[in-house]
C-alpha cells in the first residue's frame, strides 16, 4: 500500500506508561531517520492518565537520545480510532476488546508484532532485562511495519 494511505498511526497498550510510548518513541525516531512524515500517537486501552512513561522506558529511551520525560498516560477514545489511519496494538485481547468497543475501526486494527509474528507482552514491574526484551521486540516491529509502509 502507498505510504500516503498511513499518515496517521494510533499505537496502542494497556496503561500507556510502557509498550505504547516505547514504540511512539521508536516509530517517531525511525520516521525521522528515514524521512517519513507519519503523525504517531499512543494511548492506553485503560490508561494510567495523566501518569508519565515508566522509569524504565524513560531510561532505555534515553539511552539513545529520546526524551520521553514530558509523555503522559491518554486514554483511548472514539476520535482518536477515528484519527487514526492505522492502529497498532500489543496483544490479540486489545484488537479483540478495540473491536467490540468500535467495530467500524476494525479493519485498520493490526498487532505492533504483526509481520514478525509475535505479542508483545507488558513489562510493568518487571526488572529492566525484561524492559531491554520488550524494547528490542519493539525495535523489529517497528522495522518491519516501516519496511511496508
Amino acid at each position: 500500500m502507498p505510504a500516503a494511505m498511513f499518515d496517521r498511526v494510533l499505537i496502542l497498550c494497556v496503561g500507556n506508561i510502557c509498550r505504547s510510548p516505547m514504540a511512539e518513541a521508536v516509530m517517531r525516531q525511525a520516521c525521522l531517520e528515514r524521512g517519513r512524515q507519519i503523525e504517531i500517537r499512543s494511548a492506553g486501552l485503560a490508561a494510567m492518565v495523566g501518569y508519565p512513561a515508566d522509569d524504565k522506558v524513560q531510561l532505555l529511551l534515553a539511552r539513545r537520545g529520546i526524551d520521553v520525560s514530558a509523555h503522559r498516560g491518554v486514554q483511548v477514545n472514539r476520535d482518536l480510532l477515528y484519527w487514526a489511519d492505522l492502529i497498532l496494538v500489543m496483544e490479540d485481547e486489545h484488537r479483540w476488546e478495540l473491536r467490540r468497543r468500535e467495530p467500524s475501526t476494525a479493519g485498520k486494527i493490526f498487532l505492533l508484532g504483526h509481520w514478525i509474528q509475535t505479542q508483545i507482552a507488558d513489562p510493568y514491574g518487571a526488572p529492566l532485562p525484561v524492559f531491554e526484551q520488550t524494547l528490542d521486540l519493539v525495535d523489529q516491529a517497528v522495522a518491519a511495519w516501516l519496511d511496508r509502509l
